[in-house]
């Protein structure tokens, strides 16, 4: 947890990258680069997350945890948060380095009409639009990107995970930190494409995607909980729903179980029945869809 302290006992300081750090007047550790200003915040279980702010001028003592709207993910301990700012200081001045161009495109792209467009390079143009958005890459473009699994035929490569596979083709055209961070999406969205690039086998742990795999080929005769809720009918305990394997295709047999809520801690895919220690339950349910059921 992080201890609140007087804003007197914790002046801003600034160090070799360029990063101002300090405390804000609620405790938090908190850091300038450039423009933004981030906070690492605490959050339940001892957790923290990284939380930032744009253009917020005021000195670091003074700011609060109502001051930060944007949210980046958890941070282990602030020795990662001051590693993490240092990363983004280096990033801030690659960018500038790259001199991306900011211009206005009169286009459709799959998430509707550009609103923004940045061009990295002739022939890679990154797009926003009101909801969405990702890169275009023209057809000279879009065949350098080599294999066939990560190819978008169209060239078009949306924002939440497939612009890595742009960073990944086009590494000079990206800073360090969106290399290393394009790295870990292809290997957590594509690691067969990944594998095959790099010539070696992701281990557990390096790919979310493929442990999400060897899971559920480990667990597909395992019941596993889809749904889950504080029982009515029996206090401290979780009633879930439960299918062979975790399926949630509407026609999968599904059994009730009552877990000691203490005990339901869901796993990184999902919480996996015990047979030894839990026993189908067939009372009554404090799910809507089970209530007229015959037990």
């Amino acid at each position: 947890m992080i201890t609140p302290v007087s804003q007197s006992a914790q002046p801003s300081s600034s160090d070799s990258s360029g990063v101002e750090f300090g405390r804000s007047t609620d405790g938090m550790p908190v850091a300038r680069v450039g423009d933004l200003v981030f906070a690492m915040v605490p959050a339940r279980d001892g957790q923290s997350f990284l939380a930032s702010a744009w253009r917020i001028t005021r000195p670091l003592s003074d700011l609060k945890r109502d001051d930060f709207y944007s949210h980046h993910g958890t941070v282990e301990n602030e020795a990662a948060f001051r590693e993490r700012m240092v990363e983004q200081a280096e990033h801030c001045h690659e960018l500038r380095a790259l001199a991306r161009q900011s211009v206005r495109m009169n286009c459709s792209t799959p998430w509707g009409a550009s609103q923004g467009a940045t061009i990295y390079a002739d022939g890679i143009v990154s797009h926003t639009t009101a909801g969405h958005g990702g890169f275009k890459l023209s057809a000279a473009r879009n065949v350098a990107v080599h294999h066939p699994m990560l190819r978008a035929d169209g060239g078009w490569y949306e924002e939440d995970a497939a612009w890595a596979i742009v960073a990944l083709t086009f590494p000079d055209l990206f800073t360090r930190y969106e290399r290393k961070c394009a790295d870990k999406t292809v290997r957590d969205t594509w690691p067969d494409a990944w594998e095959a690039i790099h010539g070696r086998s992701l281990l557990p742990g390096e790919s979310h995607e493929k442990d999400r795999k060897a899971f559920a080929q480990v667990h597909a005769g395992d019941w596993i909980v889809i749904s889950a809720l504080r029982s009515d009918h029996h206090p401290g305990l979780t009633e879930v729903i439960a299918t062979m394997g975790g399926k949630r295709d509407g026609r999968a047999e599904e059994r009730r179980f009552l877990i000691p809520s203490d005990d339901y801690a869901v796993g990184r895919f999902g919480f996996v029945i015990d047979g030894t220690k839990y026993a189908a339950y067939d009372g009554p349910s404090s799910f809507a869809g089970w209530r007229g059921r015959a037990a």
